[in-house]
């Protein structure tokens, strides 16, 4: 039987499935996502608008379903299918067609990147199903980085070195390749893509790791992770207005604000990744002290 939480978890699923549709709007040419004719920027905008609105329900219905549902018969195995396409696999779609440069770059890059999506989408399958089987009763946090926040840094890092270019701030656009070893060469390209791939091995890695992460539940972790995800939401909007129908990635300009947007909204998931447990032990205190 099936509670209003269960039907805001499909709609996070669909959300999901809505994101790789914009994904493959978006791509007319692998080879050069940077440049017309490539991959459209707005359509792009509109995935991760959707990935960021199914994170938003994946934060409610938890509350609703303890509130309103009686008994949970699917919450639990619909959650982890919804999670599985919103925060797995439409992250990594998306980060292939932007940076993967299919027949530009070296195969070696190529290659690399698309193993590092295959390594992601199967460490958030692993951390779900682990979630689902060990973390049944309640545990004041989580084990290991969850899935939506994977997919907040695979977004905000995207979206940093997507605008980044088009800023005035940094490197402009370069043709540095490793040369044959890794990068490939071709066009020019933005100058920080090759940092996307350790990012999502690191990201990969932390879903599966032990490592105890808060769940952010009050206090000042609360208010940081209210702001950090509202930094990124309002960057994801305004680069949508700043984003005329068919601009690829060389038609950007002005994009300073949006750009420092998702540097808050990466460097606060990289402070909470780093001061995991800590925050963990802040939390116990705040529970101690109520």
């Amino acid at each position: 039987m099936m509670g209003i939480a269960d039907y805001i978890t499909i709609v996070n699923g669909l959300l999901g499935v809505m994101a790789i549709v914009f994904v493959l709007l978006a791509v007319e040419d692998m080879g050069e996502p940077y440049y017309e004719g490539g991959v459209l920027t707005d359509y792009i905008w509109a995935a991760m608008l959707c990935v960021m609105l199914s994170a938003l329900g994946d934060i409610i219905d938890g509350p609703i379903a303890r509130r309103y549902s009686k008994r949970q018969l699917l919450g639990g195995s619909l959650d982890i299918m919804s999670d599985c396409i919103s925060f797995c696999v439409a992250p990594c779609l998306m980060i292939f067609a932007m940076f993967g440069r299919m027949g530009e770059a070296s195969p070696i890059w190529t290659i690399s990147l698309a193993l590092g999506c295959f390594w992601v989408i199967a460490c958030g399958m692993l951390r779900l199903a682990r979630f689902q089987h060990d973390e049944g009763g309640y545990v004041p946090y989580f084990y290991g980085l969850s899935s939506p926040a994977s997919a907040l840094i695979l977004l905000s890092a995207a979206g940093l070195f997507w605008l980044q270019p088009s800023s005035g701030y940094g490197p402009e656009l370069s043709t540095w390749d490793c040369h044959a070893a890794l990068c490939g060469s071709g066009s020019p390209k933005p100058y920080f893509d090759f940092l996307i791939l350790p990012i999502m091995l690191i990201c990969g890695g932390l879903m599966i790791s032990d490592r105890k992460m808060s769940k952010l539940k009050s206090g000042i972790q609360l208010r940081l992770s209210s702001l950090q995800f509202a930094a990124l939401l309002f960057g994801i909007i305004h680069a949508m207005t700043l984003t005329h129908p068919n601009d690829a990635g060389e038609n950007l300009s002005g994009t300073s604000f949006t750009m420092f947007l998702f540097i808050f909204s990466l460097f606060w998931t990289i402070v909470y990744v780093v001061g995991g447990p800590r925050l963990v032990e802040l939390d116990t205190l705040d529970d101690q002290s109520e």
